[in-house]
């Protein structure tokens, strides 16, 4: 995720200075807030904060990976609507949503009514690249197994469309409640496929794992390290397991400041919380 950082520029002296967090001050910013009246004390307080936040942030140069998978367009069933929040019929779906903390507006969610049995209660997410549709998920809302059905081609990786170039970080977790929770990325089960692996390095940007905290989302951390990803397992607490939860509790940017603060790469520190989880599920 985006970073504070700043540049400035002034084109009548050439003067130039920035901030990257991570970094200690420059000497250029340094004077700029000496000429600004700042105390050095708290010029000095700043850059040692800021370097705490070093080992949250790889600044090193990714090399850029172009993928070579390609997916296919699929045609979706007739009988799938979008959503829409004027249709009575779909008030049960909407609430389903908001319930999730998800915006039924944020996203082309579709819906199938008119369907038989279990099929006309599930909420159809579809899967996206560029302008074609290339697969889809659906989550029936009866909370009965499977709860997920989906059609999902080898490779794809959920969400790569919501990341903006000027993000410095990708964050990475199983469920696609989840990826819609902070616009990161899903990768739909609890492990990454050679592809999936391909396709996220083709955004040339470090990657912070978010597991489920659960039996089966922690048997995937050691593929996100094995993957060079840093992994993060925050202390939501009891009856929080995954982004989705978090953020329903905590909000989204104590949330996402949670999972930047826990991300790491230590064996050590991720052995003794994946042990104190494994315990606590």
């Amino acid at each position: 995720m985006d970073a504070s950082n700043f540049s400035m520029h002034c084109f009548n002296c050439s003067f130039k200075c920035g901030f990257t967090l991570g970094k200690s001050i420059s000497s250029n910013l340094k004077q700029l807030m000496v000429w600004c009246g700042v105390d050095n004390i708290l010029i000095q307080k700043w850059s040692l904060e800021s370097l705490q936040y070093k080992d949250l942030i790889d600044y090193t140069q990714v090399k850029k990976v172009k993928t070579r998978i390609k997916f296919k367009t699929i045609a979706l069933p007739d009988t799938f609507d979008p959503l829409d929040p004027t249709n009575d019929l779909h008030k049960n779906y909407i609430d389903y949503l908001q319930g999730r903390g998800i915006n039924y507006n944020e996203y082309p969610f579709l819906v199938s009514p008119s369907e038989r049995g279990r099929q006309s209660n599930r909420i159809i997410i579809p899967y996206t690249q560029g302008n074609k549709i290339v697969g889809y998920i659906s989550r029936y809302l009866d909370n009965r197994i499977p709860k997920y059905i989906k059609e999902q081609q080898p490779g794809y990786v959920f969400g790569i469309e919501f990341q903006k170039s000027n993000w410095t970080t990708c964050i990475v977790t199983e469920g696609i409640f989840d990826a819609l929770s902070l616009n990161a990325c899903a990768v739909t089960h609890d492990d990454i496929s050679p592809e999936q692996a391909e396709v996220l390095a083709s955004l040339n940007k470090p990657i912070i794992y978010v597991p489920h905290q659960d039996h089966t989302g922690l048997t995937a951390i050691d593929r996100a390290l094995e993957l060079g990803y840093r992994v993060s397992l925050p202390n939501w607490g009891p009856g929080v397991k995954d982004i989705n939860e978090a953020v329903l509790k905590y909000g989204k940017v104590a949330t996402l400041l949670s999972i930047l603060q826990n991300a790491t790469q230590s064996i050590i520190k991720i052995k003794l919380k994946r042990n104190a989880l494994g315990k606590r599920v």
